[in-house]
């Protein structure tokens, strides 16, 4: 910095008393705490008495391995997965309702929601068709369609299983684990068999519950 005028000069004089003083109060502590650290270094020593050092082992000291991270959000989608885990084993025969028409109704829910669902009250917003998938492949594909059907927000969806008029000996095997599945999962309250345009025998129409965020 140039000093223009005589004001300029004393202002650029002070700034660098100011610095030497600064500088002069920072190595004043520096020397200030090396003699501290010296004199606790003395005491310490007159402390412990006369000491030897130890002589040099050879040997390299390793850090210590990291710990590995827990894998919690595993951890979390592996008991999601196991939540949402539907059984073959699953018997639901007892639990429909075979009257005129096949239904299910998740308890606490009136007979009134399954009519309005066979009379098309509400609209089938998605649809899956197990045709063709084996067992594991359908309750795998069953399982993920209903949950993305649930996050979309959904609330009627077809499952076409078929009549099972093409497996050995002509049972519905499919037909009957896809009840089993259904009434397994939460968040179906009601299913009903479908209307003969809709695909009657060979498909089931399921009432879905909201999502609460």
């Amino acid at each position: 910095m140039k000093a223009k005028s005589l004001q300029d000069l004393k202002q650029l004089r002070a700034r660098l008393a100011e610095a030497e003083a600064r500088a002069a109060q920072a190595a004043a502590e520096r020397t200030r705490a090396q003699h501290k650290a010296q004199a606790e270094q003395a005491l310490f020593a007159r402390a412990i008495g006369p000491t030897q050092p130890l002589r040099p082992h050879g040997r390299v000291v390793h850090a210590p391995p990291p710990v590995a991270p827990e894998p919690l959000q595993r951890q979390r989608d592996e008991q999601a997965v196991l939540r949402e885990a539907i059984s073959d084993q699953f018997d639901a025969s007892t639990l429909l309702h075979t009257d005129e028409h096949l239904s299910f109704r998740r308890p606490g829910i009136g007979p009134d929601v399954a009519a309005r669902l066979r009379r098309g009250h509400w609209a089938v917003q998605a649809q899956i068709d197990l045709h063709g998938l084996r067992r594991d492949e359908a309750r795998e594909a069953l399982g993920q369609f209903l949950r993305d059907a649930q996050r979309a927000g959904l609330r009627c969806v077809r499952v076409v299983h078929g009549k099972g008029l093409g497996s050995p000996g002509r049972t519905p095997v499919l037909k009957d684990k896809v009840h089993g599945w259904l009434i397994q999962k939460n968040q179906v309250l009601a299913f009903v068999q479908a209307r003969p345009l809709d695909g009657g025998a060979g498909a089931l129409l399921v009432l879905l519950a909201t999502t609460t965020h």
